[in-house]
């Protein structure tokens, strides 16, 4: 088995952007067991997330997360995710395997402090321009993601440690993009976090 068993610790730095999306327009990209939370009449919240995992993580990996809305089963809360990619194909296998997640292989190029931006083979999945934080604070908070995997519903939590701060950003998603149709548009916040440490511990199958 080429990757590690979970839970999986990771280090290194990330951005994540928050949008508020229309819940009708995310519908159809999330299971109809998951009650989709609006956090403004007929809006919920989405997020993209690009990382890099370096030394003294399980793996070293970059990684994409597009999560376009938060939801609700059973009184559980957390992050539907619908894309997610990474360049390292025993990241592919486990994220699979173990979590149920969609992942498919991707090229990062990062000009750190500057942009990245995001391809699979000719095609480019977004990029993301931002700027150098100034006031920062360390936090730590945890949070949940569901994943399916055959016919089960997983849930599994994950514990972050990070150095944050508020920056400006400009996200750009090609039309023909795969996630392209969620309408996420421009950040309202882009939060940076570096010195991060990250685990994710292993799924609980909460349902069919």
């Amino acid at each position: 088995m080429p990757y590690p068993q979970a839970p999986w610790t990771l280090q290194g730095y990330a951005i994540q952007t928050l949008h508020l999306v229309n819940v009708d327009q995310v519908r159809p990209l999330i299971p109809l067991e998951l009650k989709i939370i609006s956090v403004w009449p007929g809006k919920t919240l989405a997020s993209v997330y690009l990382s890099h995992y370096g030394p003294g993580s399980v793996l070293e990996y970059s990684e994409l997360i597009v999560a376009p809305a938060v939801v609700n089963y059973q009184r559980k809360i957390g992050g539907w995710i619908s894309h997610i990619y990474v360049d390292n194909a025993d990241s592919v296998a486990g994220g699979r395997e173990i979590w149920g997640l969609p992942k498919e292989l991707a090229k990062f190029t990062w000009e750190e402090g500057k942009y990245v931006t995001v391809h699979q083979e000719n095609q480019k999945l977004c990029s993301l321009e931002y700027n150098h934080q100034s006031l920062a604070w360390r936090q730590w908070l945890t949070a949940s993601a569901f994943g399916i995997k055959g016919t089960d519903l997983l849930i599994f939590p994950a514990e972050f440690e990070s150095v944050l701060g508020l920056i400006g950003s400009k996200l750009e998603i090609p039309p023909e993009s795969p996630f392209s149709g969620i309408g996420l548009g421009q950040p309202w916040l882009t939060v940076r976090c570096e010195q991060m440490s990250l685990r994710v511990d292993a799924p609980k199958v909460i349902g069919q």
